[in-house]
């Protein structure tokens, strides 16, 4: 009994030392990983497959890597599903309007710069235009894929016909066979709606996921099967089962939880957000329809966007595009989780679609176009005022 007793007495002792030890888990608020509430189990284990796929699968020549290539796993580019870091920036070049990229003999879209040994990293053409593009956060992206055509039409202006200066108009893109168009989807001239990457050229998270496969690490699938380095088509290098886990896997990430919404600045920096009209373009409210995946269904989220284009102006104009978008057009950035970037980037904020802005201040005095008015209005306000908009664009 006494030794049955000293043995219990160890124990609580321990565990008692490893709480003391151990540092608290991080509060939601504080993550931008993780899964979105509801799920079924079926759809847990999915997600959880997934996120093996994503954050731990990296590839070797072994299995799969390059030739030629950016990085070798989907997490080294969006660490805790954060934003990227200019180390991590990636090069787009080749198109500079409409008519489609001319340079795809010469690796474009994608510069690929590093190579397994044996090979050549691709250099950049001489005279093209080209774009740095810093990996987006993850998060809520399956929100923002719920949301109907008809609901992002109904944000558009093309003609400004409100005359804000604001206009906003979508990114028709050609889909390819392999993506499942969308029930509600909305045609124009044989086009659909892009709504993810910098400018919204990809219609769906399937065409994303295979093309970042295919041009960010060299691995071939069956949707995107031409190899970057020889152009031919290759034996798939991942199975459709992984490609369609880390889809969902990216589909039912959480999204981003605001911190101190309670607080008095960060209530009032919402409303100077608001008043000085950043809300006309990232949009605090949109909803999604009915999804396939019931946890998505019929959501009110807050994500700062409007998934459409704006004309950024001259000073954001790269000289290369993606889709219908003009080269100084960019689509509008969700703003959730922004306080949170720089835990994915070294400690430091690296904004804007490049990265160039290195505090909010500093991206929001980038905004030329459709964005200038609201700069001059951010310019305009009273240092308290502007303190209390970054406090609460840092909350969310």
């Amino acid at each position: 009994m006494k030794k049955t007793l000293f043995t219990m007495a160890i124990l609580l002792l321990v565990i008692i030392g490893c709480k003391k030890i151990m540092p608290p888990s991080p509060k939601d608020d504080e993550l931008l990983d993780g899964p979105v509430e509801g799920l079924t189990t079926a759809e847990t284990q999915q997600f959880l497959k997934g996120d093996i796929a994503f954050n731990d699968d990296i590839f070797t020549p072994q299995n799969g890597l390059g030739p030629i290539f950016v990085a070798n796993s989907c997490g080294s580019c969006h660490a805790g599903d954060g934003k990227g870091h200019p180390f991590t920036t990636l090069t787009r070049f080749g198109q500079i309007d409409s008519t489609g990229n001319q340079w795809l003999s010469f690796g474009a879209p994608q510069l690929q710069n590093r190579a397994i040994p044996g090979y050549t990293p691709e250099t950049l053409p001489s005279g093209v235009g080209f774009s740095k593009i810093l990996p987006p956060a993850n998060t809520g992206l399956g929100f923002l894929d719920a949301v109907s055509d008809v609901d992002i039409i109904a944000m558009s202006d093309p003609s400004d016909a409100d005359a804000d200066g604001i206009s906003g108009i979508p990114n028709w893109v050609n889909v390819p066979s392999y993506c499942q168009l969308r029930s509600n989807a909305i045609s124009q001239s044989g086009k659909y709606i892009g709504r993810f990457g910098k400018k919204g050229a990809a219609y769906d998270l399937l065409q994303q996921t295979a093309n970042a496969y295919n041009q960010d690490m060299g691995i071939n699938t069956a949707f995107e099967p031409y190899d970057t380095y020889s152009k031919l088509e290759v034996d798939p290098e991942v199975s459709n089962a992984t490609v369609h886990d880390v889809v969902f896997y990216l589909k039912t990430l959480k999204t981003p939880v605001q911190r101190n919404q309670n607080d008095g600045e960060v209530q009032t920096g919402k409303q100077i957000f608001i008043s000085i009209g950043c809300e006309k373009c990232h949009k605090a409210e949109l909803k999604t329809g009915t999804s396939s995946i019931a946890a998505l269904s019929n959501k009110t989220f807050s994500p700062y966007t409007d998934l459409l284009l704006h004309n950024m102006g001259s000073g954001l104009d790269d000289n290369y595009t993606e889709g219908s978008a003009k080269t100084y057009e960019w689509k509008t950035p969700a703003l959730w989780g922004l306080g949170l970037s720089k835990n994915s980037q070294g400690g430091s904020y690296f904004l804007m679609h490049d990265g160039r802005a290195q505090s909010i201040e500093a991206a929001i005095q980038m905004h030329g176009g459709e964005g200038q008015q609201s700069n001059i209005n951010f310019q305009n306000l009273s240092e308290s005022d502007k303190q209390k908009l970054i406090k609460f664009l840092e909350s969310l």
